[in-house]
């Protein structure tokens, strides 16, 4: 498979330009966020592109405002396109001068590989001026409808274009194992981070051996030799990435023993075969992992159908458990994940169900259709929740 797949949030890039000065469009590396912003806005004139990975874009901004202005009163861009940004994040505060100098929208088009939280920075100097998009490797309601083996890939491969869309399963493979490595040896100390590699690298093979399990800090820490504070800022790190997501206990006002610790997720399925050697979807579902690997796809694809709304998993002391819970204002849904075309719930679901009062219950499985369980609770595929969840938004 080879060319462009649209991606959801392209329409909305055009829409923050026309409402903010900035824009930033964030997400992990290598997830398509050059290629999004190229087929957006490069058939715009006065569109100026720098690569701040590239020596050669980078030196132009040894005098930055010197720079912007000079294009600017030329006439020869009207938006700078600034791919990388956390290369450069002296740069805040001037973009902050520039786009209040000009009173318009549109100036700025920020491309970064970190988190908001990680590039503090924009949040402080840019406040009220920019506007967040999160890009995510591919998702399961972006690939070619009617094929039956994109979702099964995606699974697998996970959604990162090179990996998805490569010629062969070995080519895919390779690429995953490549771009772990670079992320450890290059992407984490451009950002600052003066940690060992082989470090970092032992305990996100751990991280996928837990992969939708409680964390428990104390027990990584002890496992890797360090403190357990030091194994959270590490999680920080990965989380600020986009490799890991830690789902945080749904929080109620119920008088139950909730759990309190959070589940930890690689946030992409491909990434995690890799760190565990799984080289065949076969094998994927012969490992022990394939539960939570298929839990993990649909969480991710499911949290980010319904930006805004707030996601957690339940599980109390007593055995009621649920896999995602979302709500929004006085909206609750439930989402229970099972890697069967068979699947069936414990009771610890259903008491899950009357302890939270959701609105809907959805049983995510790789069923070929929808059906009913009991009222108000449906098992159906990923494609089914997901255009459930487009009517939400």
């Amino acid at each position: 498979m080879h060319g462009y797949l649209p991606r959801k949030i392209q329409g909305k890039i055009a829409e923050r330009l026309a409402d903010f000065p900035v824009v930033a469009v964030l997400g992990p590396r290598q997830c398509g966020k050059t290629t999004l912003v190229k087929e957006t806005v490069g058939d715009r004139e006065g569109v100026l592109y720098l690569d701040l990975e590239r020596p050669s874009d980078l030196g132009k901004l040894r005098d930055p405002e010197l720079f912007f202005n000079l294009h600017r009163s030329s006439g020869t861009a009207s938006l700078f396109c600034l791919d990388e940004i956390q290369r450069v994040p002296d740069l805040f505060p001037l973009l902050r001068s520039l786009a209040d100098e000009e009173r318009r929208n549109g100036q700025f088009l920020l491309l970064g590989s970190a988190s908001r939280e990680l590039l503090r920075q924009t949040s402080e100097t840019l406040a009220g001026r920019i506007a967040y998009l999160e890009l995510t490797p591919f998702l399961a309601d972006e690939l070619p409808a009617g094929d039956p083996a994109m979702l099964p890939r995606l699974w697998f491969r996970g959604g990162f274009p090179r990996s998805f869309l490569a010629a062969g399963e070995e080519s895919s493979r390779t690429w995953r194992e490549s771009f772990t490595r670079t992320f450890l040896e290059q992407d984490i100390p451009q950002l600052g981070f003066n940690i060992p590699a082989a470090t970092l690298s032992r305990l996100w093979r751990m991280l996928a051996h837990l992969h939708g399990q409680l964390l428990n800090g104390s027990q990584l820490g002890a496992a890797l030799g360090v403190s357990h504070t030091t194994i959270r800022s590490y999680l920080d790190l990965l989380t600020q990435t986009f490799m890991v997501r830690l789902l945080e206990p749904f929080s109620t006002n119920l008088k139950k023993r909730i759990v309190k610790s959070p589940k930890i997720y690689l946030r992409d399925s491909g990434i995690l075969h890799s760190l565990l050697q799984i080289d065949t979807l076969d094998g994927v579902l012969a490992h022990p992992v394939c539960g939570a690997s298929w839990e993990g796809l649909v969480i991710e694809n499911v949290i980010a159908a319904l930006p805004g709304w707030q996601a957690g998993f339940y599980r109390t002391a007593a055995g009621a458990e649920i896999d995602l819970v979302l709500e929004r204002g006085q909206r609750r849904i439930a989402v229970e994940c099972k890697a069967s075309t068979v699947p069936t719930v414990s009771r610890g679901f259903w008491s899950a169900l009357d302890d939270l009062a959701v609105d809907e219950a959805w049983i995510v499985a790789p069923v070929s259709a929808a059906y009913p369980l009991r009222e108000g609770v449906t098992v159906a595929p990923l494609a089914a929740l997901l255009e459930r969840a487009a009517s939400l938004t």
